[in-house]
């Protein structure tokens, strides 16, 4: 089975106009557990005054519905976040580094070499309290401010997240400029670099590529990949970067090429339904449009 984790919570509901409150975001989770997701990025514990839509990050992980196998994430920057999102409760954390200094700068007015070793320090922490831990490395692909990134550049934070005891390396394509060929460079690479670590891919589908790029980490072997429910989000520090790929949308294709996701998409489609009323416009996911399709192709 291939992993999917839902995103929408936390980077599609980020770049949103629209704030959803407390209740909102707890039903869309709800609806996501419904649907079958078991791993969820639900929340960020950041600066509620530089990410408004993550304020309210403790008072969701206080409703959200628990059952076992079901995995909560919280994104964190810093010990300060990870400290928040222990007492919070989450089951795993993320921590991002940015691959390029221009975005490291516009992101956490920081360099890649200062938030590399600040995540060494969180993976640390977390790996010694037994908590899983995954680095994503941002702006893997390309950079809006550096432009084209050095793979290298990538393989040294992996290396040193493996080191610190990450337990997975997430490759991330920001501002969705990635191609196939590169998703296939960056994760050999990341694998060379964190022998038998965990492998996760994050793209957005902003010039068309994104679900190119899922296909192409699908078959590398790559161990989970993040969507968004409704295709929505982005990163606010990011200009022009527009939504993720939609969760209904890949499990269609994984669907159809027999992949197993554990997600139902008979319960998906009504996800998006809702967040184009809440948030007052139609989500970019193409699937609810259309309608499913049959059932999966066995190939």
């Amino acid at each position: 089975m291939l992993g999917i984790v839902e995103v929408g919570p936390r980077d599609g509901l980020q770049n949103e106009r629209a704030l959803l409150d407390t209740d909102a975001k707890v039903e869309l989770i709800r609806l996501a557990l419904a649907a079958g997701a078991r791993r969820i990025e639900a929340v960020s514990f950041v600066r509620p005054d530089a990410v408004p839509a993550m304020a309210d990050a403790e008072a969701v992980m206080e409703r959200v519905p628990r059952s076992p196998g079901v995995s909560f994430i919280g994104l964190v920057l810093n010990p300060r976040g990870y400290r928040r999102a222990v007492a919070a409760g989450i089951d795993e954390v993320n921590v991002v580094v940015p691959a390029s200094d221009g975005f490291a700068k516009a992101n956490q007015n920081s360099t890649t070499a200062a938030l590399t070793a600040v995540a060494e320090e969180v993976v640390a922490e977390a790996s010694t309290a037994g908590l899983f831990t995954t680095v994503t490395v941002a702006t893997a692909f390309g950079c809006p401010f550096d432009g084209e990134v050095d793979p290298a550049r990538v393989f040294a934070i992996a290396e040193r997240a493996a080191r610190a005891g990450a337990r997975e390396i997430a490759v991330a394509d920001t501002i969705g400029v990635g191609v196939p060929t590169q998703v296939r460079e960056l994760l050999e690479g990341v694998r060379s670099a964190a022998p038998g670590v965990a492998t996760r891919a994050h793209f957005h589908n902003t010039r068309n590529t994104g679900y190119a790029n899922a296909v192409t980490a699908y078959e590398w072997g790559v161990g989970s990949l993040d969507s968004s429910f409704g295709g929505i989000g982005g990163c606010p520090f990011a200009p022009n970067a527009t939504g993720n790929i939609a969760t209904e949308d890949l499990v269609a294709l994984l669907d159809r090429m027999g992949v197993d996701t554990g997600l139902d998409l008979g319960a998906l489609l009504p996800i998006a339904d809702l967040l184009s009323e809440l948030l007052d416009y139609r989500v970019p996911a193409l699937l609810p449009r259309a309608g499913a399709f049959g059932g999966a192709r066995r190939t």
